[in-house]
């Protein structure tokens, strides 16, 4: 049944990739998060993103630009190599934010009038691509997918709807299979991952098919226009699933309480605990809980001087812009609140 669920999600997912410019691979992430570990994740969508840049090729060969192609390389493969390799090694939720971020930043752009596609082909410089191939590379080598990011680059340099597609999975079928490599080299490849690969593969050719006889009846203002809105799209999708796995993976707790003086902030993340302060009177502050021994030393010897009975210690570090202090609370058996202390 989840091979069916993959299926399906992928066929939708490349389709829509195919009218947009790309995305396949950022709208699976939070899909294949769920039938996946989250580190092998990257190397299921790379089986299915290199069949379907195969597979592309081979249907827009004529309008790829080999030019474009040849800068973007170079820098693009080293890259991958060391996104890879970051991935034993990093949480890779810190950068599916980034992507997020980045995505969603693409809005206004959806709003944007629009202006009839012009050839632009020298308004970028193509030193440029050194520098787009090695980010793609790099965040492609750690997520598996990069998509719709480098897209408006792309159309900087006046590509056609065909042209897009077909130069992007140019650029990155010799990607993709470089990261396959690294991935079986630092154990990220697994049985389970080669059948959601396969099921991922085998929707990319099928919409690969289909969408050949439907892209070149999208005008080039709508074909971006749709790629910006997938581009906010996904953005989305990673952004929530950013928050699920910040819940489930590092125990992560957000709300915010209204006081008579200001408001706080209260943030739980893996074993630490923050607290974002504002007072109308005095402005921000960032607390932070901590044990007795992350105390210094004379500030432990300041706290045991204090001679306040208790059943319960909290310590807190209290960062404001001009200074930094810190809060003891002494709390009884049922954890009331008897005293606090500023030192």
């Amino acid at each position: 049944m989840e091979m069916l669920i993959v299926f399906i999600v992928s066929f939708l997912a490349f389709a829509i990739s195919a009218i947009c410019g790309g995305g396949a691979g950022l709208m699976l992430i939070p899909v294949l998060g769920r039938f996946l570990p989250v580190a092998q994740v990257p190397a299921a969508l790379s089986i299915g993103t290199a069949t379907s840049s195969v597979s592309r090729i081979a249907i827009f060969w004529k309008d790829i630009r080999w030019d474009i192609v040849v800068f973007f390389l170079p820098t693009a493969l080293p890259a991958a190599w060391l996104g890879a390799w970051l991935l034993a090694y990093i949480n890779p939720i810190w950068i599916e934010l980034l992507m997020a971020i980045f995505l969603i930043s693409n809005l206004p752009l959806v709003f944007k009038k629009g202006k009839k596609a012009k050839q632009t082909n020298d308004k970028l410089p193509r030193w440029m691509l050194l520098i787009i191939g090695f980010l793609a590379g790099f965040i492609s080598g750690i997520t598996g997918a990069v998509g719709l990011l480098f897209n408006r680059f792309y159309l900087r340099y006046g590509l056609s709807n065909n042209g897009v597609v077909a130069t992007r999975a140019a650029n990155e079928v010799l990607l993709h299979i470089v990261k396959l490599i690294l991935y079986i080299k630092f154990g990220l490849f697994t049985i389970a991952v080669l059948k959601i690969g396969v099921a991922v593969a085998l929707a990319a050719i099928l919409s690969s098919w289909v969408m050949k006889k439907v892209l070149p009846k999208i005008s080039a203002q709508w074909f971006q226009k749709l790629g910006y809105s997938a581009m906010v799209i996904s953005g989305f999708v990673m952004l929530f699933g950013f928050i699920g796995k910040a819940k489930t993976e590092e125990n992560a707790y957000f709300y915010t309480s209204l006081t008579k003086k200001g408001f706080n902030t209260y943030l739980t993340w893996a074993e630490d605990n923050f607290v974002v302060e504002f007072k109308w009177s005095e402005g921000f502050e960032l607390e932070k809980v901590i044990t007795y021994q992350d105390l210094p030393k004379e500030k432990r010897e300041k706290v045991d001087g204090f001679g306040i009975p208790y059943h319960y210690r909290v310590f807190e570090v209290v960062y404001g812009f001009t200074e930094t202090s810190y809060e003891v609370y002494y709390l009884d058996k049922n954890k009331n609140l008897i005293n606090k202390k500023e030192f």
